[in-house]
C-alpha cells in the first residue's frame, strides 16, 4: 500500500482552509452595481431565497430629454404600470418623485386604451396627482381590496426589503400596500443597497410621545432626530397629524435583521409605524440611466437582508 505522506507541521489541507474561510465570513453577500445591472452573489444562500432578476423593455417614447436618475425613474414607472395594471383594476398610487411618472403613465393608458380603473391614494400628494391627471379617485372605505399598489422606495435591498417614508407618508403607504394583492416598488438604481441602513429609518410617532420614543429608539442603537418642517417653524407634521423621528441605525448587516428591527420599533408605545417595508413587495422595477430596466421577483422564501 502507498504510504500517506505526513503534512508538515503548520500546513493545513485545502478542506480545512475552506472551512476557515467560511467561518471567517467568506459566505457573506457581495453586491455588484453598474449602470445597467443590479446583481448579488449569495453563495451561502439557497436558490429559493434569491430574488429572480430579468431585463424588461420599457417604452422610452418622449423621454429623449430626460437623463440620469430621472430617466431611470421614468422607465421603471412605465414598466411597472404597463406590466401590472389591467382594465378593471383598483390601483394603489404611492407617493414621491418616481410615482409622478407612474401616474403620468396611468393617465396615458386610460386615454389610449380606455381603461376602467380606480386609484386609491397614499397621501395628499398622491390624491392631488390623481385629480390633476383626471383619474378616477377612490378610497379604502369603498375599495378596501386593491389589485396592485405601485410605490417608490428610498432604499432597496436585494431581498426586496425597503426603507420608505422620506416624504413623510409612510403610514398611509404601508396601509395601502398591506391591503394590496400585489405590491410593486419602483426606483432608479441609485436607491439600491447591499443591505438596508444607508438611509435613516423614519418612525411616525404620536406627538405627546416623541421624547420617550426617541429614548427607546436610542436604546436600540439608533441616533435620533426629530424631523423639522422646511416652510414653517417647528416639526414636520404628517397627513395624520403625527411627528416623524428619523433614526440612523447604520448598516443593518451583522445587527438585527430588518424584520426584527421593525418588530422592536413597532412594539414601542407611542410609535404608529416605521418606514421598514419587510417582505411586502412582490416585484421591483429598477430603471438605469442607460435605458435598461431590471425586474426583480421576490423569492418564495425571501431572505431577511
Amino acid at each position: 500500500k502507498k504510504k500517506k505522506k505526513k503534512r508538515p507541521l503548520g500546513q493545513t489541507s485545502f478542506h480545512a482552509r475552506c472551512v476557515g474561510w467560511m467561518l471567517a465570513g467568506g459566505w457573506r453577500r457581495t453586491l455588484k452595481l453598474t449602470s445597467s445591472t443590479f446583481a448579488w452573489h449569495t453563495a451561502g444562500m439557497s436558490t429559493s431565497q434569491r430574488a429572480k432578476q430579468e431585463s424588461v423593455v420599457a417604452d422610452a417614447t418622449g423621454l429623449d430629454d430626460v437623463t440620469g436618475a430621472e430617466r431611470g425613474k421614468a422607465l421603471a414607472a412605465r414598466a411597472a404600470v404597463d406590466q401590472h395594471v389591467m382594465d378593471g383594476h383598483v390601483v394603489g398610487v404611492g407617493s414621491g418623485s418616481t410615482v409622478v411618472w407612474a401616474v403620468k403613465r396611468l393617465a396615458e393608458r386610460v386615454t389610449r386604451e380606455k381603461l376602467n380603473i380606480v386609484c386609491v391614494p397614499t397621501s395628499f400628494q398622491a390624491k392631488q396627482l390623481i385629480v390633476e391627471h383626471k383619474l378616477p379617485l377612490g378610497d379604502l372605505d369603498r375599495h378596501f381590496e386593491i389589485d396592485v399598489d405601485i410605490d417608490g422606495a428610498d432604499e432597496l435591498s436585494p431581498c426586496l426589503n425597503a426603507i420608505k417614508g422620506g416624504g413623510g407618508c409612510l403610514l398611509q403607504e404601508k396601509i395601502v400596500a398591506y391591503n394590496s394583492k400585489t405590491f410593486v416598488l419602483i426606483a432608479d438604481d441609485l436607491k439600491l443597497a447591499e443591505s438596508l441602513g444607508r438611509r435613516k429609518v423614519p418612525v411616525e410617532v404620536v406627538p405627546l410621545a416623541y421624547v420617550p420614543v426617541s429614548k427607546a429608539l436610542e436604546a436600540l442603537g439608533g441616533v435620533t432626530e426629530l424631523r423639522m418642517a422646511t416652510a414653517k417653524m417647528g416639526p414636520c407634521v404628517t397627513d395624520n397629524g403625527n411627528f416623524i423621528i428619523d433614526v440612523n441605525f447604520g448598516q443593518l448587516v451583522g445587527k438585527l435583521s430588518p424584520k426584527e428591527l421593525q418588530q422592536k420599533i413597532n412594539s414601542i408605545a407611542g410609535v404608529v409605524d416605521c418606514g421598514l417595508f419587510v417582505h411586502m413587495a412582490k416585484f421591483a422595477y429598477v430603471g438605469h440611466s442607460d435605458g435598461n430596466v431590471s425586474k426583480f421577483t421576490r423569492a418564495e422564501i425571501p431572505c431577511d437582508g
